[in-house]
C-alpha cells in the first residue's frame, strides 16, 4: 500500500472521530464563554477538553501531511485544513464536508446536487455564525464603549453580517472582534452566493424539464 492509499485510509478511519471532536470543541468553547461562573474544577475540565480536541486536529493534519507523497503540494491544496487547524473556531467549514463524506459511504439515496449545496451551505452558515457570535461576545461584552453586551446582541450581529444586511446597530470595537467580522463578511457572501446560485440552477433545470414535457 503506497502513501496515497494509506492517507486515504487514514482519512476514512478518522472522519467520524473528527466530526465528534469538532462538536465537542464547539461545546467546550460555548460552555467556557457562556457560563462565566464555572467552578475552578469545571473550568479546568472544559479547558482540558478544548486542548485535547485541538491537539486531535493538529495530530490529524500532521498525520495526513506525513502520509502524503508530495507534502508541499498537499499543504498548497489543503490550505483550508491548515487554517481550520490553526483557528479551530473555523471547524464548521470542515465539519460539513466531513459529514457529507460520511453520508456518502451509506447506501441511502442522496439529495440532488442543488439541494445538497443549499443544505450544507445553510448548516455551515448556522454553525459558523454561532462560532463567530461566541468569539465576538467573548471579546466584546466587557470592552469599553462596546455595542455588543449580551450573547443575544452577538447572535443578532452575526446574523446580520452573514446575510450581508449589516444594520450597523451592533458593531465590534475590539481588534479581534473586527477581524472575526471581516472574515464573516467574506464567508457570508460566499455562502449566500452558493445558496442563491444552487437555487437558480434548480429553477432553470425544473423549467427546462417542464418545457420538454
Amino acid at each position: 500500500m503506497d502513501r496515497q492509499q494509506r492517507r486515504r485510509q487514514w482519512e476514512r478511519t478518522v472522519e467520524p472521530g473528527l466530526l465528534a471532536a469538532s462538536l465537542l470543541f464547539l461545546a467546550a468553547y460555548s460552555v467556557r464563554v457562556l457560563v462565566p461562573d464555572l467552578s475552578p474544577g469545571w473550568h479546568a475540565f472544559w479547558a482540558i477538553v478544548t486542548a485535547v480536541t485541538w491537539a486531535v486536529f493538529i495530530a490529524d493534519y500532521l498525520a495526513r501531511l506525513l502520509l502524503s507523497d508530495h507534502r508541499l503540494r498537499f499543504a498548497r491544496r489543503h490550505w483550508l485544513d491548515l487554517m481550520v487547524t490553526v483557528l479551530p473556531l473555523l471547524r464548521p467549514l470542515r465539519m460539513i464536508d466531513t459529514y457529507d463524506r460520511v453520508q456518502r459511504r451509506r447506501d441511502h439515496p442522496r439529495l440532488a446536487l442543488e439541494a445538497r449545496v443549499m443544505t450544507y451551505a445553510g448548516l455551515t452558515a448556522l454553525l459558523l455564525g454561532y462560532a463567530a457570535a461566541l468569539a465576538v461576545y467573548h471579546d466584546e461584552h466587557h470592552a469599553p464603549h462596546a455595542d455588543i453586551r449580551t450573547f443575544g446582541d452577538s447572535v443578532w450581529w452575526a446574523a446580520s453580517t452573514l446575510t450581508t444586511t449589516g444594520y450597523g446597530d451592533a458593531t465590534p470595537v475590539t481588534p479581534r472582534g473586527r477581524v472575526v467580522g471581516v472574515g464573516l463578511m467574506f464567508v457570508g457572501v460566499a455562502l449566500v452566493g452558493a445558496v442563491v446560485g444552487s437555487f437558480s440552477s434548480w429553477l432553470v433545470r425544473r423549467f427546462r424539464q417542464d418545457g420538454e414535457a
